[in-house]
């Protein structure tokens, strides 16, 4: 059977693709982070479905689950928040259960990123004054950044810079960042993005660390700081010009 790596997206149950909730609920096991995917999901497993909390458990006990499922003969929802191609620890899946010899397929969901961006009604792509969208975070005890990925490097390019996993070090983003894009630099923080309990900052490189202490913000957020959050004067993309010529192949 499969062992489906299902992006849960950012928050809001219905948020999910139709795909993944059709896959969730033909699955008669799930497993799923407590702490992260929302509750209301669990509700579209098969009433007799196996519902495994994956928020206690280590790799080694996560990939039991998963294989013991599949001796079983039962395919797994195994649900990730955002979208498994980002920061979702996928990867150390995959390659147990390449080694114990346990198919499995990703479905892509909604990243937080993307989520963040609809709660502030912001196109992150903003012809002639932005076109570049940085993923990344920062450096932590438990695991570095790649040399030449540090804030201080990136943050040259001048691109959008959207940082996860961050929020409480948000005084280190800023002081890294302000040399390069200035203290005006618009930036913004989503925290719980499409959550009942969402939380939009708005504000300039210079104000916004205030604002993520003042909000008491900590924990599951996005971090965004770039000139297209703020463009106001840009041309308009050629994609829908009355000038194209929408002949030309």
């Amino acid at each position: 059977m499969t062992v489906y790596f299902i992006g849960a997206g950012p928050g809001a149950a219905d948020l999910i693709t139709v795909r993944g909730a059709r896959i969730l609920a033909a699955s008669p096991v799930c497993l799923y982070a407590g702490s992260l995917v929302p509750v209301e999901l669990l509700a579209e497993c098969p009433e007799e479905a196996r519902l495994i909390d994956t928020a206690d458990l280590d790799i080694d006990r996560i990939t039991e689950e998963l294989v013991r499922a599949h001796a079983e003969g039962n395919d797994v929802a195994r649900l990730h928040s955002g979208d498994p191609s980002v920061f979702s620890a996928v990867n150390e899946q995959m390659k147990r259960l390449d080694e114990a010899g346990v198919p499995y397929e990703v479905v892509p969901g909604v990243p937080a990123f993307a989520a963040a961006a609809a709660a502030l009604n912001r196109e992150l792509t903003v012809p002639t004054v932005g076109q570049t969208v940085i993923l990344t975070r920062v450096a932590q005890r438990a695991t570095a950044m790649p040399e030449g990925e540090d804030l201080a490097t990136l943050g040259r390019s001048g691109a959008l810079i959207v940082l996860h996993l961050a929020a409480r070090y948000v005084d280190r983003v800023v002081g890294e960042l302000l040399p390069h894009y200035g203290a005006d630099c618009p930036a913004a923080v989503v925290a719980m993005a499409s959550r009942p309990d969402e939380i939009i900052l708005r504000g300039t490189l210079d104000s916004i660390a205030g604002q993520v202490k003042a909000a008491g913000v900590i924990r599951t957020a996005v971090i965004m700081v770039g000139r297209t959050l703020g463009a106001e004067q840009f041309r308009d993309s050629h994609l829908y010009s009355p000038e194209r010529d929408r002949h030309v192949c």
